[in-house]
């Protein structure tokens, strides 16, 4: 019996075994979309294996067959098994990863027989094409003249064409077209019209820069391994403004021209379109964007041509790890270091670690770029599994931005009399209005008042569903929000515990300093660049107003230190360089350093030089002071003794297991459970993992619902896979209502 096994997409582990029909048999293949009945629905999923065998007992069989080809190529498919087990995530789950995105996003029951039918483009208008057989009929063809003989000529050179290009070249292409398939010496299929184009704009062509001696090197050895194929890593260390980028493109032209597809990683969409221009300008059109930012459709288009063979350059967040690009020998990770790069709910993968699964099982090259890399891929380089490589100069010579340290303890407020904009910032600011240049302030705290207290009995207004404070939004209509769960509700004028009218916002964010910037500078164009304000595509729009020079000041979050080049931008102020020292987490110092050469990286990349102000409460403290030194060498050489003696990653492997539920004490048992299971094994018992907990996560409860974890650390990753499994095992045994999640290498410990 002819038999398949099928990932679902349901939060079970394991495959489900189908029988293959007869008239199915020569179209069910690995990595092929299926119909599949389960319980009382019909399931999409796709084929693992097929296989001869002796079926279950009462196996059903599969209804039908989407396509005729893999949606997912047979290395697509490896790999994401492969990632399955690293992660303990359901295969079914982590497959629908590389689903299309129409499929991915619409539904996963299928209740009409041709929501998924692609020979219809899913519910789009079709094209009719025209491809040459193998068969070669010389009798037949001998007999062929004119048109009709010019269009085998045709297809047969140039491969597949719509029918409509060939009427549009030979006027009775469609009676001739017919003949040749009648023949059998071409083929016709339907296949999706073109969605509207992706870019609005057409591509500006330029021609590669003259590259820096640094850039020729890292592009010589990184070209050496892809032609080697021999799966290599490459950590490309480069200060902001070296012209990683420039690097990227000449790579990926190599890649081309060995025959091999690309995929480009950046963390987020804020990214995407100023590095999908360079790359348009180098390549043409011929690169896929796979973001939200597009409609599905698009989406969808851009995701066929991958799969077709059709563009071998793909660029995206995250989520494009798992685009199907054919022959793929390079895969870039752009600011690798970004904690975006991890995927937070559901399966909780990391992009930057799998990319360099994915390339290695390609027998491809990953490169890791970054101005500030990670404690991972800083120890990665220095055991020798990755080759480091420097570009120590910005690429166009010029001078790395003067930071000064102002210390908020001793520093009064500027005119203002808001202490958060100091007299030396305040002063910076007109001179740089003053000589027409561009300044960003950067403060990581949006809304407009991060709390909101009663002075009268001490209350903090919280939200109803999260252990967190609400944040005011003044522009939003004077309300009070989470930014969690989005709870919203408007700001009254009364306490809600004791009634006093004596309300006071604490604090600052992103809007109230956008507001007192155009009160003490009324003269300058100032804006704001954040989450609630910027989302998609209204990213770009504000970027380039100020590359268009309509912006004098822009205040944002951490979406401004994302690498954008903006050469008219002279001044950098970080409002609060401590914010995120105090966060219980033992990165906290890394993540602040990380962000503060990150944007002090955007000042002085024009020709004039840059200057960066860092308020702080603690100047003594190595991240901040460190980052003012731009001395990222001194900072990794630090931290990774720190990590070290705490035997804290990248010098141990770590796990955390989460539990939540509606009720605090159900979900404290099931934690304690979890614990006792990982104590429990073999790898537990003997001391070789570490069981921390079960604990309350730091914010204990999100959308009504209680949280509490277990941390597991070891030296070595073989115990602590032992004590995730077991783990895995006895999840099935929680109380109805009780979810417990694995997070293998977590970035987040909220």
């Amino acid at each position: 019996m002819l038999l398949t096994d099928v990932a679902l997409p349901v939060p079970i582990a394991r495959a489900f075994t189908y029988g293959v029909p007869g008239d199915l048999a020569a179209r069910v293949v690995a990595g092929a979309r299926v119909v599949c009945p389960f319980g009382g629905r019909r399931l999409m999923g796709v084929a693992l294996s097929v296989f001869e065998g002796e079926g279950p007992r009462g196996v059903k069989a599969v209804s039908r067959v989407i396509e005729g080809v893999p949606s997912v190529p047979e290395d697509l498919l490896a790999f994401l098994r492969d990632l399955a087990s690293y992660y303990f995530a359901p295969i079914g789950e982590v497959v629908r990863l590389a689903l299309p995105p129409l499929e991915r996003a619409t539904a996963l029951e299928v209740n009409d027989p041709m929501l998924f039918d692609e020979a219809r483009g899913v519910g789009a208008r079709v094209v009719k094409w025209a491809a040459a057989t193998a068969t070669v009929d010389a009798s037949a063809e001998g007999a062929l003249r004119g048109q009709t003989s010019a269009v085998l000529a045709h297809v047969r050179a140039l491969g597949a064409e719509p029918v409509a290009r060939l009427v549009a070249r030979w006027g009775n292409a469609r009676a001739a077209v017919q003949r040749l398939a009648d023949l059998g010496l071409i083929t016709l299929e339907d296949r999706p019209a073109p969605e509207a184009p992706a870019f609005a704009d057409e591509a500006v062509r330029d021609a590669p820069r003259q590259a820096t001696p640094a850039q020729a090197a890292a592009v010589l050895a990184i070209g050496g391994a892809l032609r080697e194929a021999r799966g290599a890593t490459f950590l490309l260390h480069g200060v902001t403004g070296s012209g990683k980028t420039e690097v990227y493109l000449r790579c990926i032209a190599q890649a081309r021209e060995l025959g091999r597809g690309s995929i480009v990683l950046v963390p987020e969409i804020a990214l995407t379109p100023q590095l999908v221009a360079s790359f348009r300008a180098r390549f043409g059109d011929d690169v896929a964007v796979l973001h939200s930012g597009l409609t599905p459709r698009q989406r969808y288009a851009m995701w066929r041509r991958l799969r077709d063979g059709e563009v071998d350059v793909a660029i995206g967040a995250r989520s494009a790890l798992f685009a199907p690009v054919r022959a793929l020998g390079l895969v870039v990770v752009d600011e690798e270091h970004d904690p975006s790069f991890k995927q937070e709910e559901g399966v909780r993968y990391h992009a930057r670690d799998m990319a360099i699964l994915r390339t290695h099982r390609a027998g491809g090259v990953c490169v890791l770029g970054s101005a500030t890399p990670s404690l991972e891929s800083e120890q990665l380089a220095r055991t020798g599994r990755a080759v480091k490589l420097r570009l120590p100069d910005r690429a166009r010579s010029q001078p790395m931005p003067r930071v000064e340290i102002v210390d908020l303890r001793r520093m009064g407020a500027g005119p203002t009399g808001d202490r958060r904009i100091s007299l030396p910032l305040h002063r910076a600011i007109e001179d740089t209005l003053r000589a027409r240049e561009q300044a960003i302030l950067f403060l990581n705290r949006r809304g407009f008042a991060p709390s909101v207290r009663c002075e009268a009995c001490g209350q903090i207004a919280a939200c109803p569903h999260c252990s967190v404070a609400l944040t005011f939004h003044k522009r939003a209509g004077a309300v009070v929000r989470c930014h969690y769960c989005d709870f919203e509700t408007a700001l009254g004028a009364r306490c809600s515990k004791c009634n006093a009218e004596a309300l006071s916002l604490e604090g600052i964010g992103t809007e109230k300093l956008e507001e007192t910037l155009s009160a003490a500078f009324p003269e300058a164009r100032v804006a704001r660049l954040d989450r609630d304000v910027a989302s998609g595509r209204t990213v770009d729009a504000v970027l380039a107003r100020v590359r268009a020079r309509e912006v004098d000041i822009l205040v944002g979050t951490q979406m401004v230190t994302k690498g954008h080049d903006l050469p008219n931008v002279t001044l950098v102020g970080v409002i609060n360089a401590d914010a995120a020292l105090s966060m219980p987490d033992f990165r906290a110092s890394e993540r602040t350093f990380q962000l503060l050469v990150q944007v002090a990286g955007r000042a002085g990349r024009g020709d004039v030089p840059g200057r960066v102000i860092v308020q702080t409460w603690d100047p003594e403290h190595p991240a901040g002071a460190l980052a003012a030194r731009h001395d990222v060498d001194g900072f990794l050489e630090r931290e990774l003794r720190d990590r070290r003696e705490l035997g804290y990653p990248p010098h141990a492997r770590s796990a955390l297991i989460r539990v939540d539920a509606p009720e605090e004490p159900a979900a404290r048992r099931a934690c304690a459970q979890m614990a006792e299971v990982a104590l429990a094994c073999e790898a537990g018992r003997s001391g070789r993992v570490l069981v921390q907990g079960p604990a309350p996560a730091p914010i204990a409860r999100i959308r009504n619902r209680w949280r509490f974890r277990v941390m597991l650390r070891a030296a070595d990753r073989p115990p602590l896979r032992e004590a995730l499994a077991a783990v895995d095992a006895a999840r099935g045994s929680l109380a109805r209502g009780v979810r417990a999640s694995i997070d293998v290498d977590p970035v987040q410990l909220l």
